[in-house]
């Protein structure tokens, strides 16, 4: 290496290289601070309509109602580990545990293990119906009752 008035002075090549990796580096973290940014973001759907359905005193379950228009937003928070439906009573659920993800030709079915705000137990089910344009239901499964709206992503 040259020195001149005590200064040493590199290479231009040797430089290049080290802008070469650290432009590399950069992209690297750009790229991982985006994907982390993206995970921890909130997922919003919005409901079109609801139906119920009830156990029978035989353990059998009734028919499902119909749907009537229910026009509230539901919040997937994986951050969190919540979901929230903001209908005229907030209903809450804490994800408990995170279920296997099954996904066929047919449907696309994300299962979470919830206790609501009233800490009784429940099993929600996302499920997108590929055969059906894609439409998208959220399950609400209590050992009595469940509960089925039809939702789109909120845009």
């Amino acid at each position: 290496m040259p020195f001149l008035f005590g200064i040493e002075f590199v290479v231009l090549q040797q430089i290049l290289s080290i802008m070469k990796h650290l432009k590399i580096l950069f992209l690297l973290l750009a790229i991982g601070f985006g994907i982390q940014n993206n995970y921890g973001q909130p997922i919003r759907f919005k409901t079109g309509s609801v139906s119920f359905t009830d156990k029978k005193t035989d353990d059998t379950w009734n028919d499902w109602s119909d749907f009537v228009t229910a026009n509230v937003v539901v919040t997937l928070d994986a951050k969190k580990d919540l979901i929230t439906i903001n209908s005229s009573e907030v209903q809450a659920f804490k994800i408990k545990a995170y279920g296997e993800i099954e996904d066929n030709d047919e449907v696309n079915i994300v299962p979470f293990e919830c206790v609501d705000n009233k800490f009784s137990k429940c099993k929600i089910f996302i499920i997108t119906k590929k055969k059906e344009n894609n439409r998208m239901q959220i399950y609400i499964n209590y050992n009595e009752v469940k509960f089925v709206y039809n939702i789109y992503n909120d845009k």
